[in-house]
């Protein structure tokens, strides 16, 4: 039995969860609503404000779907009533962020400056000029977009340069040596 999927769901107050027919789960919160679609074996039901996840069998198939469904709509509830956020670090000289209306324009040591728009429902903050927040309701958009970010300058490991998750450890490079 899956420790993840046999977990109970309780949910939060002022959070709805409506499950449709063909496995459509709709969370409402006070920060937004998600929808999202689950394998039709997985049996999802909410009795007395506790969500479970029930497979059907113990194929490998249903045993991993089981904690997956039960994961994602935890971090669906946990999204529509608190949020997730990423924080990023910029380290190098000259390096630096900026938000021009929506976008965040990044100077990152390349000729050009990096422009990235996020999508709806995803806001990007720049408290310091070396510093940035991606906050959201969906934890996999907010983690898609911080690895995009982060992947437009990944930190090197001579000197530790570039963009990377706050609390983020580079392992470091000896470098060459002379004779």
């Amino acid at each position: 039995m899956s420790r993840i999927g046999k977990k109970i769901l309780e949910i939060p107050a002022g959070v709805t969860i409506t499950v449709a027919d063909n496995n459509t789960v709709t969370v409402k919160g006070p920060k937004g609503e998600l929808t999202r679609t689950f394998h039709a074996d997985m049996a999802i039901k909410i009795e007395d404000n506790v969500l479970t996840v029930e497979r059907p069998s113990d194929q490998k198939e249903h045993r991993a779907l089981h904690g997956t469904t039960r994961a994602v709509i935890g971090n669906m509830v946990e999204g529509v009533s608190n949020g997730f956020q990423r924080n990023l670090e910029l380290i190098g000289v000259g390096y630096r962020a900026q938000k021009q209306g929506n976008k965040l324009v990044l100077n990152v040591g390349y000729s050009h400056p990096v422009e990235i728009v996020p999508e709806q429902g995803i806001e990007i903050e720049v408290p310091a000029n070396t510093k940035i927040t991606v906050k959201g309701i969906d934890k996999e958009r907010v983690g898609a977009l911080a690895a995009n970010i982060r992947a437009v300058r990944a930190p090197e490991p001579y000197k530790g340069k570039g963009i990377r998750y706050e609390g983020e450890v580079v392992r470091r490079k000896e470098g060459k040596t002379a004779k």
